[in-house]
C-alpha cells in the first residue's frame, strides 16, 4: 500500500513538473525574476528524514517474530509465522505554506508553517496465522522564518536573468510534534529559541501572470527531544530521554502567487542601470583593447611652404648672398686701378 502511495505521489510530481515545463516554454512566461512585493506560497516536497531511531522498532519486530517462532509446536505452525520489516529509509511528503515579502529586488523574507507525517507499519502472523499490525508514526509541525537571496545573473545563471536563489531557514516546533506507536506516544518539548535550521538552492522554473514556480533542493536538521523515553513507546527501547530529528534531505516545488507587485518604475530603473553599466563596461574594455597605439612616424614631415626672405633660415640667406655676389661680379665694372706711374723728370747736368 505504501509503495502504491509513493508511486502516486511521484506521478503527481511528474505531472506538476510537466505542467510547469509547458508554462516555461511559453514566450510570455520566460522567467526573469519574481516581481511580487507580497505573495503567498505553497510548497509540496519529498523528504528523506534523518530518523536513526527506526532501529528500535525493527528490533522490537524481530523480538516479537522470534517469540512467535518459539511458540510453534510443529513445522506446520512454524510455516504460518511470518513478518515484514520496516523500511530502512523514512521518506514522506511534507507540505509547507506561508507568506513571502520582497524587501528589495532579490531579497526575500518569508514566514511559514509545515506539516510532516510519516507512518511506518508492518504485519506479523503468528502460529495460528493470525495477523498482528505494528506501526510507528513520526509527526512534526515546524514553523520557520526564511531569508532568500536571488543570485545575480553574472555569477550563475542558465539564461538571461538571475534565476537561481539560495535560502536559509530557522525552525521552531509547535504542539503536534510527536511520535506515536502501537505501544505509546512521545510528545516533543517545544523550545522558544528554536529547534534547527535549513538551507536550500532554488531555481525559478516558470513565471506567469504573478505565479512563480521554483524547484528547490535542500537539507534541514530539526532536532527535538521529549521528557519521555523510547522505552515508553517501544519494547526494549533506550531508557534515556528521547531525542530525534525530523529534518533531512528535501526535494521541493515552491509555487508562489503575488498579491502586491513591486513598483514597476524602480524595477525598470534598476534593470536599465544594470544594462547601462554593463554596456559602459563593455565599451571601456573594447576601447582599451581595440584602440590603436600611437604610431612612430619614421618618414620626414612635409616641408612647410616657403616664407618671405625675412623668415629664411641662415643657410638660405647665405646661399642667396653668394648667388648675389656672383651675379655682381659678372655685371659690375672693376673698381680697382693700378697706382699712377711716377713722372720721371730729367736729371740736371
Amino acid at each position: 500500500m505504501r509503495h502504491a502511495g509513493f508511486k502516486s505521489i511521484l506521478v503527481l510530481f511528474a505531472t506538476l513538473l510537466c505542467a510547469t515545463g509547458a508554462i516555461a516554454d511559453d514566450e510570455e512566461s520566460k522567467p526573469t525574476r519574481d516581481l511580487s512585493r507580497l505573495s503567498v506560497f505553497a510548497q509540496p516536497s519529498i523528504s528523506f528524514l534523518s530518523f536513526d531511531q527506526r532501529k528500535y522498532f525493527q528490533n522490537a519486530v524481530d523480538t516479537i517474530y522470534a517469540e512467535f517462532k518459539s511458540q510453534a509446536v510443529d513445522a506446520e505452525e512454524s510455516l504460518y509465522v511470518a513478518k515484514q520489516n520496516f523500511q530502512k529509509v523514512n521518506f514522506c511528503f511534507p507540505v509547507t505554506a506561508g507568506l513571502q515579502y520582497q524587501v528589495t529586488d532579490g531579497h526575500f523574507l518569508s514566514a511559514g508553517i509545515g506539516f510532516i507525517y510519516d507512518n511506518e507499519s508492518v504485519v506479523l502472523s503468528d502460529r495460528k496465522n493470525k495477523a498482528h499490525n505494528y506501526s510507528y508514526t513520526i509527526q512534526g509541525v515546524p514553523a520557520f522564518l526564511e531569508y532568500r537571496l536571488a543570485i545575480p545573473g553574472n555569477l550563475i545563471t542558465l539564461s538571461n536573468g538571475g534565476l537561481f536563489s539560495v535560502a536559509v531557514r530557522w525552525y521552531w516546533t509547535l504542539p503536534g510534534t510527536e511520535i506515536y506507536t502501537t505501544w505509546g506516544k512521545l510528545e516533543a518539548n517545544n523550545k522558544p529559541w528554536g529547534a534547527g535550521f535549513g538551507v536550500s538552492l532554488g531555481y525559478l522554473i516558470a513565471s506567469w501572470n504573478g505565479l512563480n514556480v521554483f524547484g528547490d533542493i535542500g537539507f534541514s536538521t530539526i532536532k527535538v527531544e521529549s521528557k519521555e523515553t523510547f522505552a515508553d513507546i517501544v519494547p526494549d527501547g533506550p531508557t534515556e530521554k528521547a531525542k530525534w530529528d525530523i529534518g533531512g534531505l528535501q526535494l521541493q516545488i515552491r509555487m508562489s502567487f503575488g498579491l502586491i507587485k513591486m513598483p514597476t518604475m524602480k524595477l525598470e530603473d534598476a534593470v536599465a542601470k544594470g544594462k547601462d553599466a554593463k554596456a559602459s563596461n563593455a565599451t571601456a574594455v573594447a576601447d582599451t583593447t581595440a584602440a590603436p597605439k600611437p604610431a612612430t612616424d619614421t618618414t620626414a614631415a612635409p616641408k612647410p611652404a616657403e616664407k618671405p626672405v625675412e623668415n629664411a633660415t641662415p643657410s638660405s640667406e647665405a646661399a642667396e648672398k653668394n648667388a648675389g655676389d656672383a651675379a655682381g661680379n659678372e655685371t659690375a665694372p672693376a673698381t680697382t686701378a693700378e697706382p699712377p706711374a711716377e713722372k720721371i723728370q730729367p736729371k740736371a747736368e
